[in-house]
């Protein structure tokens, strides 16, 4: 951590730890660094990258937290296209506080968090749980957070636009997971083009409007039919975000 910089001896540093590290079978995760050069290709313990502000931002201050969205759905254009991205986590507490009632508010959706497992790429995904969690959260956020995968065999952009919203599609095996995030302050209906689910029925994990009083919108899980073009209408709530899962 904290050691920023394209010097030759600090690109050399990065390299000689990454391969000392593997001598010894420790994986590596760089943080307060430089963007990656290609390490996943050339080391096979490297995990990731911060190399951008990161999800404790979104923990220090109401500001950061604010900016989820928009900072969201810029780095799968910008700093995750470069190489493998740490991010942080999903945060599924609603305050940034061990209570759950303290501190400032988190400003995104709960599937707005789960979707990032899948617009995010790294091979590490960190899941900022705690045990208050475990009673609070709907089973089926639950059950998505323990199956998400954490390696891809493939993976197509669907739409977006940089700080607006990105919707992505990876695939592991067989079985596809497509993720959107709305970084905006106003709903998105999509027209979303999804060929691996032409006429199918799929799981549809999507918020619910916020209603007054809520601090956050209602998730649910419901059933989406792709049309035998292979196309599906979407609605993304603000700050929200929607899982499509065969």
């Amino acid at each position: 951590d904290f050691f920023g910089g394209d010097k030759q001896e600090t690109m050399r540093l990065y390299e000689e730890i990454l391969s000392d590290a593997n001598d010894y079978g420790i994986q590596v995760i760089f943080h307060g660094c430089t963007l990656p050069r290609g390490w996943e290709r050339m080391y096979p313990n490297y995990v990731a990258s911060e190399a951008a502000l990161a999800s404790e931002n979104v923990f220090f201050s109401d500001y950061h937290a604010k900016k989820e969205g928009f900072e969201m759905s810029m780095h799968p254009f910008a700093r995750n296209a470069v190489g493998a991205f740490d991010w942080g986590g999903m945060m599924m507490n609603h305050y940034m506080s061990r209570d759950n009632k303290s501190r400032h508010q988190r400003f995104t959706s709960d599937i707005f968090e789960m979707a990032t497992a899948i617009t995010n790429q790294t091979s590490v995904n960190c899941v900022a749980m705690y045990p208050n969690n475990l009673d609070e959260l709907p089973q089926f956020e639950l059950d998505f957070l323990r199956q998400v995968p954490t390696c891809w065999d493939e993976t197509r952009f669907i739409d977006g636009y940089p700080t607006r919203y990105a919707v992505i599609a990876r695939r592991i095996g067989n079985k596809w997971y497509v993720g959107g995030i709305n970084g905006t302050d106003k709903a998105m209906t999509l027209t979303l083009s999804l060929p691996m689910f032409t006429n199918k029925s799929v799981r549809y994990y999507v918020d619910e409007p916020q209603k007054s009083g809520e601090i956050l919108p209602a998730a649910s899980m419901k059933t989406l039919k792709v049309n035998k073009k292979g196309e599906a209408k979407v609605t993304i709530q603000p700050m929200g975000g929607i899982i499509i899962v065969e």
